[in-house]
């Protein structure tokens, strides 16, 4: 195709994506207070185990804070809801371009990456109770603690987006595998360094300070290199890579 055919492609993938996301934006509106007692589920549960030991009240602030509320809330369901269809349509323009070996990996990657990424964001949502009651807890006695909403909602979305991505990190290491840049026998080598770097990872980048969520995110990613350790030596052996073929291999870089 010319470039002027790839940028008229791109153009009407991108005009659809944005009719799709508007018109999931208009459902979300319609489901406003159900995503808002979503959003404040773990805010709540927080509140029920500090107990009377601290006094908390979540607030939006300013005249024109419940409206941004509602938009900000309904557009980031909106672009959570509508991600198969505009990641599909980012799929279908890139997919044309690559070799058939890449596809075949691509296509792997795009059937494990959703749940993974979604299962990093359920591990998040459930260890984030508790990340609240260790950080509003900190608040001194005889003084109450004021939550702004636009400000618990960014938290809320770091900590989601920090589980999420930190859940593929392993997949993206198979995927490595799969291309010939890491050996089974190389991660092997490199796994104390690996498992001790996944709970530096985890205490970076959790935007809590409680060591509850910390080990929450760093025992799975542990788990998931060790998984993926697994895989890539099977991968090895299936295709027939001999141990004295390997005994020398330095990490690549990448």
């Amino acid at each position: 195709m010319a470039l002027s055919d790839h940028l008229r492609e791109l153009r009407a993938r991108l005009l659809r994506s944005f009719v799709f996301l508007v018109v999931a934006f208009i459902a979300m509106l319609f489901l406003y207070d159900e995503l808002l007692d979503l959003v404040l589920d773990p805010y709540n549960q927080a509140r029920e185990m500090l107990g009377a030991s601290t006094e908390t009240q979540a607030y939006v602030a300013g005249a024109t804070g419940p409206l941004m509320l509602q938009l900000k809330l309904c557009g980031v369901a909106a672009l959570v809801v509508s991600s198969p269809f505009w990641l599909y349509q980012i799929w279908g323009f890139i997919v044309p371009g690559l070799h058939p070996h890449e596809k075949r990996w691509s296509y792997l990657f795009a059937a494990i990456a959703g749940p993974m990424f979604f299962l990093g964001v359920g591990t998040g949502y459930y260890v984030l109770p508790k990340g609240l009651e260790v950080l509003i807890g900190f608040t001194p006695e005889g003084l109450g603690n004021l939550v702004e909403f636009g400000e618990y909602f960014s938290f809320l979305t770091r900590m989601l987006l920090v589980f999420g991505v930190a859940f593929e990190i392993p997949l993206f290491v198979v995927m490595l595998n799969l291309a010939g840049v890491v050996t089974g026998k190389q991660l092997g080598r490199y796994r104390p360094w690996l498992i001790m770097a996944s709970f530096i990872f985890a205490a970076v980048a959790t935007p809590s300070t409680d060591p509850f969520s910390m080990l929450a995110l760093a025992l799975p990613m542990v788990v998931l290199f060790i998984v993926a350790e697994v895989i890539a030596r099977l991968v090895d052996r299936s295709r027939g890579r001999s141990t004295e073929q390997w005994a020398d291999d330095e990490l690549s870089p990448i």
